[in-house]
C-alpha cells in the first residue's frame, strides 16, 4: 500500500497535466481533485461507465428519495448520463484521483453516508480513506474474472486490505463470489447475488427506418470483430433476410480504424460520428459514438454480442434482453456466464463458435425467429432486481457504522 501511494503521487502531477490538456468538460479538473460542490452528509454511488450506471439508476433514485446522493464516474459520458437523469437532490462528479488527498477532500465535503460501488471498482486509497473514515463500504453486483484475480494476486496483500474494509458485497455470479473469497474478502461480509443489470428496464424509443426485424446490431466489438460480424451479415443479406448491420464498437476512438476496414472492403456505410443518418440502400451504419447504445438496441431485432468473439469475456445480455432483441453470441462469455447459461438453455440466446456458425444462423434468423429468441430471453431473465432489499442492505451498513 505504501509503495502503491508513492507511485500514485509520483504520478499525479502527469494525471493533473492529462485532465487539464486532454478534452475534458470545463471544472473536471477540480472535480478529479476532490473540489466538487456537493455537501453532505451524503450518499456517495461510484461506477465506472454508462453500463454500470445505467444499471444502478433505481438505487440512485431510491437513495436519493432519502437524502442528497453524490454520483461520481471515470468518464465524462457517465458523469454526462447521471447529469442528464435530472433526478432530484443527485449531484455527477468526475472521480476523485486515487492521490494527493483527493480522496480525503471529497470525504470532508461529503461526509459519506457510504461508499456504494457498483461492480468492480476498488481503488486501494479511496477505499483505504473511507476504512479510516468509518465511512461503510459496500459493493453491489462485484465482477471478478480469473484474469482480474490473477492480476490482484501479483499486488501482494493490497487486494486482500481492501477487502478486509468492505462491509457487504454482493458478488454478480458464484464465480466472482469465490475469487474474492479467496483473495481475502471475509465470508461474514458476503450476501445474496445481485446483478443490477438484471434490473435494466428498456425505455420506450422511436421505431427506427427500416423494419425493425430486418436489422441486426453488433453492439460493443472488439479488434477482429467487425470484419467477421460483416462477412456474416453479407452472407445473410445475400439470402434476402436482413437490410442493415449497425456496427458499434466497445470503444467509439476506434471509428476510423472500422471506417477504413469498410472502404477497403469496398463497403457503402452512414457514421454516425459524421451526423450521417440510417437511410435506405446504406447497408452499414457505423455507430461510432458513446450513450447510444438504447438506440440502438431499440431498432435492431438481432443483437450480436461484441467481445463473445474476441478474448473479452463478452458482453452484457440483459439490456438487448430488455428491449426484445434476439440475442446471438460466441463463445467467449466469462463475463456473464451464468446469465449466458441461462440463455441458451432455454433458446433465449443461439451461441456459435466463429463466423461461419454466425452466418448460417443468421441465415435462419427470420421475424418469427427473433421473436422467439428474445420472447424466451425475457422469460430466462425475469428475475430481476429487488431495489427495495438492496436499498434495505445499504440502509442497515449504513446504521450499523453510525
Amino acid at each position: 500500500m505504501i509503495l502503491y501511494r508513492l507511485l500514485a503521487n509520483l504520478f499525479l502531477p502527469v494525471m493533473v497535466l492529462a485532465t487539464a490538456l486532454g478534452q475534458w468538460p470545463k471544472g473536471a479538473l477540480r472535480e478529479r481533485l476532490g473540489l466538487i460542490g456537493a455537501t453532505g452528509p451524503a450518499w456517495w454511488v461510484h461506477g465506472a461507465s454508462l453500463g454500470e450506471l445505467t444499471s444502478a439508476r433505481s438505487v440512485i433514485a431510491g437513495l436519493a428519495a432519502e437524502g442528497p446522493v453524490l454520483v461520481t464516474a471515470n468518464t465524462a459520458t457517465g458523469r454526462a448520463l447521471v447529469a442528464g437523469w435530472g433526478i432530484a437532490g443527485v449531484t455527477a462528479a468526475f472521480a476523485p484521483f486515487d492521490a494527493g488527498g483527493a480522496v480525503a477532500r471529497v470525504i470532508a465535503r461529503v461526509q459519506p453516508r457510504a461508499l456504494i460501488v457498483i461492480e468492480n471498482e476498488f481503488w486501494p486509497t479511496r477505499m483505504a480513506a473511507c476504512a479510516r473514515a468509518g465511512v461503510p463500504v459496500i459493493v453491489l453486483g462485484a465482477r471478478m474474472s480469473e484474469r482480474s484475480a490473477r492480476r490482484w494476486r501479483l499486488a501482494g496483500g493490497m487486494m486482500r486490505r481492501m477487502l478486509a474494509g468492505v462491509a457487504y458485497l454482493s458478488a454478480q455470479d458464484a464465480g466472482s463470489e469465490a475469487r474474492l473469497v479467496a483473495l481475502g474478502l471475509p465470508k461474514d461480509r458476503v450476501g445474496p447475488r445481485v446483478n443490477l443489470k438484471a434490473g435494466v428496464v428498456a425505455a420506450q424509443g422511436a421505431a427506427g427506418p427500416i423494419a425493425r426485424h430486418r436489422v441486426m446490431l453488433a453492439a460493443s466489438t472488439h479488434a477482429g470483430e467487425e470484419a467477421l460480424v460483416l462477412d456474416a451479415f453479407d452472407a445473410a443479406r445475400a439470402a434476402g433476410l436482413f437490410d442493415l448491420l449497425i456496427l458499434a464498437p466497445r470503444h467509439p476512438a476506434r471509428g476510423a480504424e472500422v471506417a477504413r476496414m469498410l472502404v477497403a472492403r469496398g463497403a457503402a456505410f452512414g457514421q454516425r460520428s459524421q451526423g450521417d443518418a440510417i437511410g435506405a440502400g446504406v447497408p452499414v451504419y457505423l455507430a461510432d459514438t458513446l450513450g447510444e447504445m438504447n438506440r440502438w438496441y431499440a431498432i435492431a431485432g438481432v443483437t450480436v454480442i461484441g467481445g463473445s468473439f474476441a478474448d473479452r469475456g463478452g458482453h452484457t445480455p440483459f439490456e438487448p434482453a430488455a428491449h426484445g432483441s434476439a440475442i446471438l453470441h460466441g463463445p467467449q462469455v466469462a463475463n456473464f456466464a451464468e446469465p449466458f447459461a441461462a440463455l441458451d438453455a432455454a433458446g433465449g440466446a443461439v451461441a456459435v463458435a466463429d463466423g461461419a456458425g454466425l452466418a448460417a444462423v443468421l441465415c435462419g434468423m427470420d421475424a418469427p425467429r427473433q421473436a422467439a429468441v428474445a420472447a424466451a430471453a425475457r422469460d430466462a431473465l425475469d428475475a430481476g432486481v429487488d431495489v427495495g432489499a438492496v436499498l434495505e442492505v445499504i440502509r442497515r451498513q449504513a446504521n450499523a457504522a453510525g
